[in-house]
């Protein structure tokens, strides 16, 4: 089984600390960097794909809503003209920085509230989609398992790579715990490797209730932010390794090739 593990960085801002990137860059697959809209700014971009490159790190696009303030977090509701906008300016913003360090742009993931958005929306998903199509249909988009975008991409025929989260628990619709309640997270890095383990080799979703939802998975996300976050990273990789999974940046994986 081949597996990817895929993290968000470049995403310096005052609510969010870049420290962990180099050491995460050196366990994970697959890197979502921000593209200055929710964080990040061009050396930050510079010096993630410069790491992203030593360690063979594949490279995506983080889109997000323009909202440094509340770091993409906050539910906008714009046009879809403004939608499609806000995703084509940020492939290109990242893969024009990474063209002159002799790397490309593999993948798309959307960030925060405009992911959360579209992973109910089928309409917005569908924006999304057709955004990522007019810069390159051989982009990744990589979406929440079981989501309106999964959904949307699949159907409009991009490359569509399925993720679960390491460290955050799900509710019985298959959606994420909201942050804002005190089981959103899993801080532990042995509680998280066990959970991640679980649902790769069920290909289903753990619900904290205990619930099991069938899904594709081909990514696994570890968040860089909290304490752990390194420990986790490490913790998952090898828990991944030792059950036989084969780990592959995206664009190297078999079924996307």
């Amino acid at each position: 089984m081949e597996i990817n593990i895929n993290c968000d960085l470049g995403e310096s801002s005052k609510l969010h600390s870049t420290k962990n990137d180099p050491l995460l860059l050196e366990i994970v697959n697959s890197a979502n960097i921000a593209c200055g809209y929710h964080a990040g700014d061009k050396p930050t971009m510079e010096k993630t794909i410069e790491i992203s490159k030593k360690n063979n790190v594949s490279i995506g696009a983080h889109p997000s809503f323009y909202d440094p303030e509340n770091f993409g977090r906050k539910r906008l509701n714009l046009t879809s003209g403004e939608i499609e906008k806000l995703i084509i300016d940020q492939i290109i913003i990242l893969s024009n920085v990474a063209t002159n360090k002799g790397m490309r742009v593999t993948h798309v993931k959307p960030h925060g509230a405009l992911n959360n958005m579209a992973c109910e929306d089928y309409e917005l998903a569908k924006i999304i989609s057709e955004s990522i199509i007019q810069v390159n249909k051989e982009l990744i988009f990589l979406v929440p398992t079981g989501s309106q975008m999964e959904k949307a991409g699949k159907k409009l025929g991009i490359k569509t790579a399925a993720e679960i989260f390491a460290d955050r628990n799900y509710e019985d619709s298959g959606n994420l715990v909201s942050r804002s309640k005190e089981n959103a997270m899993i801080t532990d890095p042995e509680i998280a490797k066990k959970h991640v383990i679980k649902m790769v080799e069920n290909q289903a979703i753990n619900c904290y209730s205990g619930k099991q939802i069938p899904c594709d998975i081909d990514s696994v996300c570890v968040h860089g932010d909290g304490k752990s976050a390194v420990d986790t990273a490490k913790e998952i990789k090898k828990g991944l390794i030792k059950s036989g999974v084969t780990l592959n940046p995206l664009d190297k994986m078999k079924k996307f090739i």
